[in-house]
């Protein structure tokens, strides 16, 4: 099922639901967002030499020591 589908099925379901159950629908939806975030942050953590690298990168952007993608690669941008 295409998630055009699956967001309207949710939806139809959703209109038939009290208040109290669309807080409970609510507070689970807001549950695995987070939960989903938090994967995919664990993902890059997993990465190794990720974390040094991003501290590197966020210093270099802070002292400005940054090239414009588009001086390096010209090719790729329309």
């Amino acid at each position: 099922m295409n998630t055009s589908k699956i967001r309207q099925q949710i939806d139809q379901n959703l209109n038939r639901l009290s208040s109290e159950r669309l807080d409970l629908v609510a507070e689970f939806i807001a549950y695995l967002a987070d939960k989903e975030s938090q994967d995919a942050t664990q993902e890059l953590l997993d990465i190794p030499g990720f974390l040094e690298s991003f501290e590197r990168a966020k210093k270099d952007i802070a002292f400005c020591r940054v090239v414009n993608c588009r001086s390096i690669r010209t090719d790729v941008f329309i």
